[in-house]
């Protein structure tokens, strides 16, 4: 899926593989342990000495992603910077948990950056973490902490547990928050966005973000009714949806906000 998205990003920027100069795949579950998703994914997209790496900031992942990939470019280091979220939740949904088997996707979205004119692009972020909700939402077995064995499979540990109650709670405040910084750091205010693009956790949590921001709520992008959750991969999902059906278009100021394990939470206002 994140071979697939890369290449239609770059198919639809008109610009080659070559002149990628660094790919970013942000994701929570990747083909492996080590070394993660980005190498397979470079194979996949014909990278040759690209550099590459995977960044795991829970949900939040893409919206990290893109204040890194601004920042990396900014300082002259990168140009043009292929940045992927992609989750394959079906493989680590326990499918006996009905608080959680119902709420997640599998698939894969992807941006190219590069230098813009002053106004547009990247316009501010704001980036959060809170260690001590760590456990919020985790995947326990598998890692160092807890490696596999017998008893971590027969225990289920395998398998993503969300505290679902805790997750509404700290959501809509953090994300809202995040949402009001980077307005801040764009010197922006609610009143000159034309959309908001949140991460689709669920629909309570939108609804919530929505009237806490005292945001119309028509103007705010959904499409977890179809593709569900699926954490990095949702925020460009419902970009690239949202631009091919015209509803934003070239001009609009579209903040994206997102929360996530960790906990992590932040946001991003983009001119399109």
């Amino acid at each position: 899926m994140g071979i697939e998205a890369g290449r239609r990003a770059l198919d639809q920027a008109d610009v080659s593989g070559e002149s990628v100069d660094l790919l970013i795949v942000a994701t929570n579950f990747p083909d492996m342990i080590c070394p993660g998703s980005a190498p397979f994914i470079a194979a996949g997209l014909g990278f040759d000495q690209t550099p590459f790496f995977d960044l795991k900031a829970g949900c939040s992942g893409f919206v990290y992603g893109l204040a890194i990939a601004n920042g990396l470019i900014g300082s002259g280091l990168y140009r043009r910077v292929l940045l992927i979220g992609q989750e394959a939740l079906s493989r680590v949904t326990d499918w006996s948990d009905r608080k959680t088997c119902v709420l997640f996707g599998d698939g894969a979205g992807a941006v190219l950056l590069e230098p813009a004119p002053l106004g547009e692009g990247v316009l501010g972020s704001a980036l959060h973490g809170e260690n001590s909700k760590a456990l919020l939402l985790n995947m326990p077995a598998g890692g160092t902490k807890f490696p596999a064995s017998r008893e971590t499979v027969d225990d289920h540990g395998h398998y993503l547990k969300m505290e679902g109650a805790g997750v509404f709670r700290s959501a809509v405040p953090m994300m809202a928050q995040a949402a009001r910084e980077a307005l801040h750091a764009a010197s922006l205010s609610l009143a000159d966005i034309d959309w908001i693009i949140p991460h689709q956790a669920n629909i309570r949590i939108i609804d919530s973000l929505a009237k806490h921001l005292g945001f119309d709520r028509e103007r705010v992008i959904v499409n977890l009714d179809r593709v569900a959750n699926t954490s990095t991969a949702s925020i460009p999902i419902a970009l690239d949806e949202a631009l091919r059906e015209g509803r934003i278009v070239k001009g609009d100021v579209v903040v994206l906000t997102a929360f996530g394990a960790g906990v992590t939470y932040g946001a991003t206002v983009v001119r399109i």
